[in-house]
């Protein structure tokens, strides 16, 4: 760190106080009379009065219980044209080989949870093992003489 690249941790500048006189005069820019006009106001925002109406569980989401478990761990997507275009014939896909291959990144250390989806061919006969796999991934797979543990 130089000396030229020091900031201040808090700003110089302070906030207007308004509505105390001085050289602001008559309503010192607070409009007219009211109750917005007088010291010590602070009125309820007009949206929290909306959001009271509406019943306590909004806001989650249609399928409240994948918005609410945060905590689960969710597969990292690997589609079948990544397979095809990094493994060779007669290869073993798990999740340890794809990070490995350099297709997905470790998590903590670990290799994640994969799942394979469908999107892309594959030609090539491998053997997918330790990973979930989608219907339409699995056909593909088994196709082209591949097999599916």
């Amino acid at each position: 760190m130089q000396l030229h690249e020091l900031k201040p941790s808090t700003s110089r500048k302070t906030a207007k106080r308004i509505g105390r006189g001085g050289k602001r005069g008559k309503t010192s820019g607070r409009g007219h009379k009211g109750q917005k006009a007088r010291a010590g106001n602070s009125t309820v925002p007009q949206m929290r009065e909306t959001i009271k109406k509406l019943p306590k569980l909004r806001g989650h989401g249609v399928n409240r219980a994948a918005t609410v478990n945060a905590e689960r761990v969710r597969p990292v997507p690997v589609n079948l044209s990544v397979l095809e275009s990094t493994f060779e014939a007669g290869a073993e896909v798990s999740p340890k080989a794809l990070v490995t291959a350099g297709v997905i990144n470790a998590r903590r250390k670990k290799a994640p949870l994969v799942k394979i989806l469908g999107t892309g061919e594959v030609s090539k006969k491998l053997t997918v093992t330790g990973c979930e796999v989608s219907k339409a991934a699995k056909e593909k797979i088994e196709k082209a003489g591949g097999t599916v543990n």
